[in-house]
């Protein structure tokens, strides 16, 4: 699979030498000079990633971050030439996935578009495994006396309806597709519907820790540097 690279810099040097590197190694790259030839590229083909240069003319690159973010799920890394932590930290609450600093290292970055396309891949994965099991005609999955209803995304406890948040509810529904088996939180994360930088490991120790006080503590049993298991015996 070639994947579709857009570099976002108003510094031509830059655009050509990411350009020629990303292409060597089987990337297809384009290119766009500030935020309005971004927007084209970006609405007339598939773009699964882009590299975003924060100081941009025009609209900045945090800007168009934010943007970006409110309308897909692209990947994001956001390339500065200010080493300062603030603008870390904004870009990240802004969106993005990761962040660089120039002057950078071509195969630093490679590394980094890998394992952010990769964990792309993964959510997508996980995506798709829900909207399965959300699509199988038997929506129902049965456990310690709990029903699971797939489709209308409710918790029984006989005629007591659960109340669960989405997070809730996707974190069950994986464990109860996986029962009997040490989860990482890291997998944990990566079933999640929704990639974004708010969820870690505590966001998944408290949505659990939430489950244990609705269900049965019991059910959810720490694994001591592994992760979780899933106690549960699941009805066929």
């Amino acid at each position: 699979m070639t994947y579709s690279v857009l570099v976002v810099d108003d510094e031509a040097v830059i655009r050509a030498r990411l350009k020629g590197y990303f292409e060597k190694e089987g990337y297809r790259v384009i290119e766009a000079a500030d935020g309005e030839q971004m927007w084209y590229e970006f609405n007339r083909q598939h773009i699964d990633l882009i590299m975003l240069d924060i100081n941009l003319p025009g609209v900045d690159g945090l800007s168009l971050t934010r943007e970006l973010r409110s309308r897909s799920h692209v990947g994001i890394i956001l390339v500065s030439g200010r080493d300062e932590s603030i603008d870390k930290i904004i870009g990240l609450e802004m969106g993005a996935d990761d962040y660089v600093t120039k002057p950078f290292e071509l195969r630093e970055l490679l590394v980094r578009v890998k394992n952010l396309l990769w964990r792309i891949s993964l959510v997508k994965q996980a995506e798709l495994a829900v909207a399965k099991a959300l699509s199988q005609p038997d929506d129902v999955i049965c456990f310690d006396g709990f029903q699971l209803e797939l489709n209308s995304r409710k918790l029984r406890d006989g005629e007591h309806v659960i109340k669960l948040t989405k997070a809730e509810f996707e974190l069950l529904v994986v464990f109860a597709l996986h029962p009997q088996q040490v989860l990482s939180r890291e997998r944990l994360m990566q079933q999640t519907s929704h990639r974004n930088q708010d969820v870690n490991d505590r966001t998944i120790d408290v949505i659990i820790r939430r489950l244990r006080n609705k269900l049965n503590a019991d059910l959810f049993v720490t694994i001591h540097g592994e992760g979780y298991l899933f106690a549960a015996k699941v009805d066929d």
